[in-house]
């Protein structure tokens, strides 16, 4: 019999099954790609330290530490429903059903798509497809290219494609709409991206950054933004540059862009086409939720988190007994981060199920304390509100449902 079922074999997964086993539970993880790491697969970087941050490695990792507490891990396995059934819950599979009284939901999360004339074209992809056909498959996207849409993912995959030797171009925003939204605003995407100032690559850009956080400088900065970008590891950022279409006949040729004032406004009569044979669309990470949503959670939007989250407290438990969450699912935040709030879940789980050792409270406090310190350590904050975001939603638990357990366990 399987005590707990997990949704996906990335960094919060694996994490919170090996948590789980450590504490005498039987897991099973279960994911629809045909290896466990999840985006943890794509990822190289070099951290401020100056350690590499290996994703693959990091993966394999985890991989064998939760081989070693015979956890079984299936690859290949979609989820199309996922029910309770009195005490139980039913994860409907494309291999059947699973039966178990726990699951920990750790789909992760799913980039925005930012649609662009011309996208369907063959050579155009997200920019973490990008990230995975060169970092996991080993394929070449292409020799010349060019990114729409400017964010710390965008950037970070950026020195990715950088360190396998593909040559990108520029990196342009899409142009303003209803659906790109913020992406497409100048000051916006400054605002965002200087969050990571201090990870920049020129001292005058670290330096000049903590100008621009002065609205009246960022302003002013905005509107002397240098047409020809400022460059980020040799690629020019182009602020002040929107895409209006990609161009090409059987596969990407070029891009067609326009400048844009400030606010993003289209200047007319400076169109001009830029030659590219790949283009990466990066419209940003949201928390990819949708089981938790079929299983009846309810939810909450919270922009700072990254959109609508399911209900969760600290310790990871949502309002439906038996059902708990981790990683990006809960809010966009990086792997190491994923990986903690794994751990704690599964600590979570086995203190629900009656299991683990005398001091199981102890550890889940400790757990929940190191969340809190690997936050603050982060290198990369994807929306630099992300505490104020987490504050709302575990206020909101505390007000919905504080009470209503507290009375459980007084009753216990």
């Amino acid at each position: 019999m399987i005590d707990v079922i997990v949704i996906g074999a990335g960094p919060a997964g694996l994490a919170g099954a090996i948590s789980c086993a450590e504490n005498g539970l039987k897991v099973t993880v279960i994911d629809e790609f045909v290896r466990p790491g999840g985006r943890l697969l794509g990822q190289l970087h070099q951290e401020p330290s100056g350690e590499w941050w290996n994703g693959i490695k990091e993966s394999e990792r985890l991989h064998n530490e939760a081989q070693k507490r015979s956890v079984d891990i299936r690859c290949g396995v979609s989820v199309y429903n996922l029910e309770k059934d009195k005490d139980s819950w039913n994860v409907h599979t494309n291999i059947g059903t699973l039966i178990a009284p726990y699951v920990l939901v750790a789909t992760g999360a799913a980039e925005f798509p930012i649609p662009v004339p011309g996208w369907t074209l063959p050579g155009v992809m997200s920019i973490g497809a990008a990230q995975v056909m060169t970092n996991v498959h080993r394929v070449e996207v292409g020799k010349k290219g060019i990114i729409i849409g400017a964010n710390i993912l965008a950037f970070a995959i950026l020195n990715e494609l950088q360190l396998a030797g593909i040559n990108v171009e520029r990196i342009v925003l899409p142009e303003k709409s209803p659906l790109s939204q913020n992406a497409g605003e100048p000051e916006e995407v400054m605002k965002s991206l200087l969050n990571a100032a201090h990870l920049a690559p020129s001292p005058i850009l670290r330096f000049g950054s903590g100008f621009m956080k002065n609205e009246g400088f960022r302003k002013l900065g905005m509107k002397f933004f240098p047409k020809s970008g400022v460059k980020v590891n040799g690629t020019p950022l182009q602020l002040r540059k929107a895409a209006l279409e990609i161009l090409g006949k059987d596969q990407v040729e070029g891009v067609l862009t326009v400048d844009i004032d400030v606010n993003g406004n289209v200047i007319k009569g400076t169109e001009k086409i830029y030659e590219a044979d790949f283009v990466c669309i990066a419209g940003g990470l949201y928390p990819l939720a949708e089981l938790t949503a079929v299983a009846g959670c309810p939810f909450q939007y919270v922009p700072e988190l990254g959109g609508h989250v399911p209900h969760h407290s600290e310790k990871m438990e949502t309002p439906l007994e038996g059902l708990f969450v981790a990683g990006n699912i809960t809010g966009i935040e990086s792997g190491k981060i994923a990986m903690a709030q794994g751990t704690t879940a599964g600590i979570s789980i086995a203190k629900h199920a009656g299991k683990g050792s005398t001091d199981i409270n102890e550890k889940l406090e400790q757990a929940m304390k190191n969340v809190h310190t690997v936050r603050q350590n982060a290198a990369i904050q994807f929306n630099p509100e992300i505490a104020n975001g987490r504050g709302k939603i575990y206020e909101l638990w505390d007000d919905l449902y504080g009470k209503e357990l507290d009375s459980l366990q007084e009753i216990g």
